[in-house]
């Protein structure tokens, strides 16, 4: 079993505990606020499910029909995540439009609260795991699980702030506004997860620190060659693809040619983990001018 997979089950059963813990604070206090932040847990349960499925079909080897591998599966899972917590978004605004109708006093709101912000905590310190292992190990569908955590973690403390607020003031709307609130800032999250996920989806490129990692490397590595051009990049899950084409003297061999293209991949794998690197070997008359200088 992978690290990734571990995470992930580790997120399913973080999620259904943070449920659990938040469900109890809503029913002792009966605040909309809270029900709020139990049913984003309810999101995160049901987001972590999917992440843990698109992680184990994202990591099946390639295959006749998928000769590129299933890595985008992790893309689609993070990108359902988004739709997930606009849903979620949008029946907590439903929720604090009721309660804007018909304000409820709240029962045992301190022990309510105490219980919700223990929940909080196990959400936060798993929030960062998930965040920082999922870069380490190059996991969008992790770090889309972590970022997803992290809004709900703000909107927890603004929710307990909130409750805080309205116990002393008395003010019982004060309670579906920050419903209301949450429900914003979820959409937002829901927004930024998806957009992020369907710029793999579309096979952008990666990022200009790797690509500028990229060229030091070809550049650095094809000594022997005359130029490399037409570099083109673009990442799916924690593989990132790389091709170019290399342009070699009348003079070089097949063989020759062949022992620079293996000591430019052998560099490339180093410093880009995961990477799938193809390059086009071409004569010296198809030379651009205007690509990658060999050093």
């Amino acid at each position: 079993m992978t690290h990734v997979v571990k995470l992930a089950i580790g997120s399913l059963i973080v999620g259904i505990l943070v449920l659990g813990l938040k469900t109890l604070a809503w029913r002792m206090t009966g605040s909309i606020a809270l029900l709020s932040d139990a049913m984003e847990s309810i999101v995160n349960v049901a987001t972590a499910i999917v992440a843990l499925v698109a992680i184990r079909v994202a990591a099946i080897p390639a295959d006749a029909n998928h000769p590129y591998g299933h890595h985008k599966a992790e893309f689609l899972s993070a990108v359902l995540e988004g739709v997930m917590i606009i849903i979620a978004a949008l029946l907590i605004l439903r929720e604090a439009y009721h309660g804007f109708l018909a304000p409820m006093p709240l029962d045992a709101p301190l022990n309510g609260l105490a219980v919700n912000v223990g929940a909080s905590l196990l959400n936060a310190f798993w929030c960062w795991i998930l965040i920082t292992r999922g870069r380490l190990l190059r996991s969008p569908a992790l770090v889309a699980d972590g970022r997803h955590l992290l809004t709900d973690v703000v909107s927890s403390i603004g929710v307990t702030a909130g409750v805080l607020l309205a116990i002393s003031t008395g003010w019982s709307v004060l309670d579906p506004l920050l419903a209301a609130l949450v429900a914003v800032n979820i959409l937002w999250s829901g927004w930024k997860v998806m957009s992020t996920s369907l710029s793999g989806l579309l096979d952008e490129s990666v990022s200009d620190e790797t690509l500028a990692t990229v060229k030091a490397v070809i550049s650095a590595e094809a000594s022997g060659a005359v130029e490399a051009h037409d570099l083109r990049t673009r990442h799916a899950g924690q593989v990132t693809f790389i091709d170019f084409h290399l342009v070699v003297t009348g003079e070089t061999t097949v063989a020759a040619a062949h022992d620079i293209c293996d000591r430019i991949e052998t560099a490339l794998h180093r410093v880009v983990p995961d990477s799938r690197v193809s390059i086009h070997v071409e004569p010296e008359h198809k030379a651009k001018h205007s690509g990658i200088v060999v050093l």
